[in-house]
């Protein structure tokens, strides 16, 4: 059985819950055993990481970049990039910010860019925008119009678990994408 770790930060529960749904996602294809692991719980111990198949990396972004809590642990993986012991695993990424754009194409940029440093294989967002469909814009699967990685809105001070629709449906269609990936995936 193949093993995705979603490692994230979440400080008001926004990007957490945007991991779950990732989560359904993926388990949704079957097969596979997914973990959500806070990036704060892992800083002292990167190397727990080594064990999983794939990677996807969750932040909020702050000020064009992922939140301090996350680049800690991926400074943290220092040791671990110069023996290239993430090389050949599957990658993702997703970000929430509060405004439509928000600059989050560079927090998936940082995390694209980290991944590729340690040799990891990054996973796209292949998800077709559904608005030009015809699908009301709050309702539509990748909304916001992301290829690179999956990125959501949350209205600044809501609810953890308030998200638009389409945001959700995007997550759950992101994991299983990532599953249906990872599952095609033969490692050498």
């Amino acid at each position: 059985m193949k093993t995705v770790a979603i490692i994230y930060y979440s400080r008001q529960g926004h990007t957490q819950f945007i991991a779950q749904h990732i989560q359904t996602g993926i388990l949704n294809q079957g097969n596979i055993e997914v973990d959500l692991l806070n990036a704060e719980d892992l800083v002292e111990n990167p190397e727990t990481l080594i064990q999983y198949d794939g990677l996807i990396w969750g932040s909020p972004t702050y000020l064009g970049g992922v939140s301090s809590k996350l680049k800690q642990l991926m400074d943290a993986t220092g040791p671990l990039w110069k023996k290239q012991k993430f090389k050949g695993k599957l990658a993702a990424g997703f970000t929430v910010s509060s405004l439509p754009a928000g600059d989050k194409q560079s927090t998936l940029i940082s995390l694209f860019t980290f991944c590729m440093q340690h040799g990891m294989l990054w996973v796209g967002n292949p998800i077709m925008p559904e608005q030009h469909q015809g699908i009301p814009y709050t309702q539509a699967a990748n909304r916001l119009g992301s290829w690179s990685g999956l990125m959501a809105q949350a209205e600044h001070g809501s609810n953890a678990d308030k998200f638009d629709e389409g945001d959700i449906k995007t997550a759950q269609q992101f994991g299983e994408n990532f599953a249906l990936a990872l599952n095609a995936y033969q490692r050498m």
